[in-house]
This record gives structure tokens, C-alpha cells and sequence, in this order.
């Protein structure tokens, strides 16, 4: 029986990849699975991953035509086999036994999902990043954790592989990406867990090292891809406009939101002139669709420097005060 499967997403990561292997070795077991998954990759990651898994019991390279991430990480979960999941991209690593401290935690409180503390790796420097939930190793209630709109909570924690997942999350469907989206796809996804999900729990584990501002990611990249953003987020806004406990959670929705377009806007200097307006005018029409009254509440509760970059972006769009019913003008 697989007791747990790995998926692990590379693309164009070649400098990298020794590390991600070597860490997968000190971390196995013969109940684990790897599926180490290729998208499509034009530089030596594949041939890197085939040495590779001759030395890695348990893993299996799958290559794909390039998809993006989401593709890739669905494809992961289709041919996984594993009781648990847990995900690692392919730029990351993760300390030795992290993985048998990720399955005695699943184990332990049997929820349908877990989240983690992580390390965030810029260079040389290393930060303790913590699950934004005070109450550690117990089973909570997901909807539980979505508030207060005002603070951090672990539906602003999205990133897929800071936990683990139970089977049960892919046999309901929950654990599938978002294709559609190129970017803040794990946005919609963790409103959908949230939202959908019977339990969750919070382990005070620091095995996996998460890479940033690595040259290849998505994040570095100023294009119209970027945007999508935009999508994903009215995507939570339909999905709460359907549920029955929407309202109550729209403030935390729409604060994500602003909190988006401020990070964005903060670095327009990364967009080409015309991406950069498309931000704008679709950032302020998006803002136009919601309900004045919850987004002025969620403004007035802000700090004045970014709520003022909200409101003035609303201005100078055309879209007012707003009032919920309409398309503010580009």
C-alpha cells in the first residue's frame, strides 16, 4: 500500500534539480511515492530527472507538453495512488524526515487537509514563516479558520505544498487546480477548501524550504499572464455570492483582493506600458462590480496609504464611489 505520494513539479529548473532529488532520498520510504512531474522542459531537467530516479526508489518521471503548473500538478494527482499527498516544486526542498513528520501529524488528527509552517529561502538569507493559526494540533472547522477579514488566517495561506491531503480531498474533487487561471490559482483553490472541506489542522512542522525569486517563477514575470489575478478572485466572489455564509466572508474576499492590486500596482515598473493600463482598468472594473457598502467598509478598516491607493484607482478609473452595479470605466 502507498501511504503517501509526492508530487513534484519541475519546469527549466536544471540548476536545481540535484538538490530537489537529493532531499527526496534522505526522505524515503518504501510506503512513499514520487512522481516526479516534467512540463515540458527545454533544458536538462528531463534528462536530469532520468538519472535521477534510478538512484530514487519509488518515483516515477512523467513528462508532459507544457500546460502550466496547475495541468501539471492535476496530472500528479490523477496518477497518485497515496493515502496522503503532499506537493513540492521542483526550485524547493525539504529537510530530512520531514515526510514521516508530515504522515504522523495526518495520521494523528485524520483531517482532510494540513498546513505548515515553512522556510522562505531568498539567496542566503532564511526566514520561519508561520501558518497564520494560533491553535496547533487539533481538528478545526475550515470555514472557522477564514476569519477575521482583518488579520491574517490560514485562507490566506494558499500555497499548495506548505500541508498535506487526504484521499478523501480528491475523491470529492476538492484537491484539483483551477486550469483555466495562469496565476492565484491557489486563491480559488484554498476558498474552495476552505469552504468545502470537513477539517483541517495546523502543524508547527519547518521541513519544507520554499525558493524565492527564482529567475523562472511566474511571480518574477511582468506579463499579461499576471492578471489573472483578476479572475480568480471574482471567482470567490461568485462562489461566496452561492453560499449560504458568503456575505459574512465577502470582507475577507474583497481585502484579498485589494491587497492584490496594491502588490501589482507597487510594481507596475515589471509591466510593459500596455499590461500595466490593462491592470488598472481591469483591477477598477472589478472593483466596480462589488458592493459599494462592503468595499468602503473594507477600505475605511485599512491603513490610509494603501486604502488611498484603492480608492484613487477608483477615481481615476471613473468608477466613484461605486455602486455594485455596474463596470467601472476603464
Amino acid at each position: 500500500m502507498v501511504k503517501l505520494s509526492v508530487i513534484v513539479t519541475f519546469y527549466n529548473v536544471q540548476q536545481f534539480v540535484p538538490d530537489a532529488l537529493r532531499c527526496l532520498r534522505a526522505n524515503n520510504r518504501p510506503e512513499y511515492e514520487f512522481l516526479l512531474m516534467d512540463d515540458g522542459s527545454s533544458d536538462r531537467t528531463p534528462q536530469l530527472l532520468e538519472e535521477g530516479v534510478r538512484t530514487l526508489p519509488g518515483a516515477r518521471v512523467v513528462r508532459r507538453d507544457h500546460g502550466g503548473v496547475s495541468a501539471l500538478r492535476n496530472a500528479g494527482i490523477d496518477a497518485s495512488r497515496g493515502t496522503y499527498l503532499t506537493f513540492m516544486d521542483g526550485d524547493d526542498w525539504m529537510a530530512p524526515g520531514y515526510l514521516d513528520q508530515l504522515v504522523r501529524a495526518m495520521e494523528e488528527l485524520d483531517v482532510d487537509f494540513l498546513r505548515t509552517d515553512h522556510v522562505k529561502c531568498t539567496g542566503a538569507n532564511r526566514e520561519i514563516v508561520r501558518a497564520p493559526h494560533g491553535r496547533r494540533g487539533a481538528v478545526l472547522a475550515p470555514r472557522d479558520c477564514i476569519l477575521p477579514a482583518e488579520r491574517p488566517s490560514l485562507v490566506d495561506y494558499p500555497n499548495l505544498p506548505f500541508g498535506a491531503y487526504h484521499r478523501r480531498t480528491v475523491d470529492r474533487g476538492l484537491l484539483r487546480m483551477p486550469e483555466e487561471l495562469r496565476t492565484a490559482e491557489d486563491r480559488l483553490w484554498a476558498w474552495r477548501m476552505h469552504l468545502n472541506a470537513g477539517s483541517v489542522g495546523v502543524a508547527s512542522l519547518l521541513g519544507m524550504h520554499y525558493r524565492r525569486d527564482v529567475s523562472t517563477s511566474l511571480t518574477r514575470i511582468g506579463d499579461e499572464r499576471q492578471l489573472d489575478f483578476v479572475r480568480s478572485c471574482e471567482l470567490v466572489f461568485d462562489m461566496l455570492a452561492k453560499d449560504p455564509e458568503g456575505e459574512r466572508f465577502l470582507p475577507k474576499a474583497i481585502r484579498q483582493f485589494c491587497a492584490l492590486v496594491i502588490f501589482h500596482l507597487d510594481q507596475m515598473d515589471r509591466f510593459e506600458p500596455a499590461v500595466a493600463r490593462r491592470l488598472k482598468s481591469v483591477s477598477a472594473a472589478a472593483l466596480g462590480r462589488l458592493p459599494a457598502d462592503t468595499l468602503n467598509s473594507v477600505l475605511d478598516a485599512m491603513d490610509i496609504e494603501r486604502s488611498t491607493k484603492i480608492r484613487r484607482l477608483r477615481w481615476r478609473s471613473g468608477g466613484g464611489s461605486g455602486t455594485g452595479n455596474g463596470t467601472a470605466a476603464a
